[in-house]
């Protein structure tokens, strides 16, 4: 009997060693290198094995060639509608047919409820196919029930083996198929327990496997880290298509939907959703939720407009500098990068002069949005520079632009279509870069070009 090979995987990077060892070389992580069996390719039951590749599609189901670039097809693949148009802008425009999408989030976020909701829409119209390991039968009923949904076309199945699984697949021919979650799922020819590195890696390959050979589009759902990234080996995102986060605090109804990966859009797209009794239910205007402010002008306040995938957001930044006896004073954000935060503070203090040594700083992002573009960097330091000159900023301005380390303050891209955002939705005054400025006038808003942080401080 040909005995299994052993190695040793990354579960953050994906990078592979021949023994244990306690740091990655490649991302440098802790106590994320795990054991690895690797199932001999011809074992002592290789009957066994090859009837299970068969039947999971690995082998002949598909004819190569080789063929010149220019004969390739370039017709595109219909798109399948999820009824939510913020899902739709998240996946770029709808649900290809082969494509395998995982989606990622923590407990409770909504995922298992927005893919129930969606599935039985699509149920009347599409063979679909929901594959629950987690939860019962009766547990997927009764939340389908709750909300309110039509389940009379909608095919279930409890299972965690993927051979069964496969098996289901050839008897029902489904064109849509729901994996939750793919933590649960085990092959039977690798030795280790479910949810282990080898299990998800392998489970997540046959499926994608199987959606590609057969035309399905695979949902499959993933847990996620503490630190909020995808559970399982790095190369869990590498052999999907598309790779999605549900993002929202426990304390907020608000879900945000980030595309982090996709082959058939645009890449950090967001969609916003919020949680009710009844399900999901899609924002189609985003900024008028983010936008919800006090009727109380105080300083360390700000809107910014940030750029998500293919549009503008409107959303509030909140800034706290207070004075503080203690020698390390604090520096905490939510929401924004604190490395940046820091970087901020020392071109503050070189080219404006202003020192925050004894100042804790505290930086919020409303509504629970997440921003990692460059053009919060000049809002952050107005919102900054108002709280700690107690200077209101108006509340009908908006500022974006990105801040250099010679203090110079940069261009960001789409310029005036954040401007334009930013018009529609009532403001009438915006800071932003010189070369954002637009050279022709915009009706009831005035433009105000900065070209250093100085200025800033001028105008608060």
């Amino acid at each position: 009997m040909v005995k299994a090979k052993t190695a040793y995987v990354c579960s953050d990077c994906g990078a592979e060693y021949s023994k244990w060892q306690g740091q990655c070389a490649s991302c440098g992580a802790w106590n994320t290198i795990k054991e690895f069996k690797i199932a001999p390719l011809v074992p002592g039951s290789d009957a066994a094995s090859r009837r299970n590749q068969d039947r999971l599609g690995f082998a002949g189901t598909l004819t190569s060639k080789v063929q010149k670039l220019c004969d390739v097809s370039l017709e595109e693949h219909q798109r399948y509608t999820t009824t939510f148009s913020e899902f739709d802008r998240v996946l770029g425009g709808g649900i290809i047919p082969g494509a395998a999408m995982i989606i990622g989030g923590h407990p409770g976020a909504g995922k298992s409820t927005l893919l129930l909701q969606t599935v039985c829409r699509l149920s009347k119209s599409y063979n679909i196919l929901y594959v629950t390991g987690e939860e019962s039968l009766q547990q997927v009923a009764m939340r389908a029930n709750r909300l309110g949904l039509d389940t009379s076309s909608l095919n279930v199945v409890s299972e965690t083996s993927i051979e069964n699984i496969s098996s289901f697949i050839e008897e029902t021919k489904p064109q849509i198929l729901v994996i939750d979650s793919i933590q649960v799922m085990h092959l039977s020819y690798i030795q280790s327990a479910p949810g282990s590195v080898s299990q998800v890696r392998e489970s997540a390959a046959m499926l994608t496997r199987i959606a590609k050979t057969r035309g399905i589009a695979c949902f499959i759902v993933g847990h996620v880290t503490k630190d909020g990234t995808l559970a399982g080996p790095k190369v869990l995102e590498h052999c999907v298509d598309c790779s999605i986060l549900l993002e929202g605090d426990s304390n907020s109804k608000f879900r945000t939907l980030r595309c982090q990966k996709n082959r058939f859009g645009a890449v950090n797209e967001i969609g916003v959703f919020a949680m009710t009794d009844r399900g999901m239910r899609e924002v189609s205007n985003p900024s008028a939720i983010f936008l919800n402010r006090s009727e109380n002008i105080s300083s360390g306040s700000c809107v910014m407009v940030i750029w998500e995938g293919t549009r503008p957001l409107l959303i509030e930044l909140q800034a706290l500098a207070d004075s503080t006896q203690n020698p390390n004073p604090r520096r905490l954000t939510v929401g924004t990068d604190s490395n940046r935060l820091n970087m901020l503070l020392a071109v503050l203090h070189r080219h404006a002069g202003i020192q925050m040594y004894d100042q804790d700083v505290f930086i919020n992002v409303v509504g629970g949005v997440k921003v990692e573009e460059t053009s919060a960097d000049l809002p952050l330091l107005c919102a900054l520079i108002s709280s700690y000159r107690d200077r209101p900023i108006p509340r009908d301005t908006i500022c974006f632009g990105e801040i250099g380390l010679s203090g110079e303050i940069r261009p960001v891209p789409s310029g005036q279509e954040r401007i334009a955002e930013a018009a529609k939705h009532g403001f009438t005054r915006a800071i932003v870069p010189k070369d954002n400025a637009p050279h022709k006038t915009v009706p009831n808003m005035q433009i105000v070009p900065v070209t250093s942080i100085s200025q800033i401080v001028d105008l608060i």
